[in-house]
């Protein structure tokens, strides 16, 4: 693992070592992976609307 970090998920709020950065918004390989796949009609769409937002709100309080 060596220089591996872990970091806390923006969308699952677990704490993960393999994920994205996109700004300030980190977001663990796994809910990348589901919002990637993630359909329109599906429940947690919105979930993931909600949770993507943040990112809007993190860039302007920069």
């Amino acid at each position: 693992m060596g220089n591996s970090s872990k970091h806390v998920c923006g969308i699952c709020n677990q704490t993960k070592e393999d994920g994205i950065h996109i700004y300030q918004l980190y977001i663990c390989r796994v809910c990348e992976e589901e919002i990637l796949s993630i359909h329109p009609k599906d429940d947690n769409y919105q979930y993931y609307v909600e949770k993507m937002r943040a990112i809007n709100q993190i860039t302007y309080t920069i």
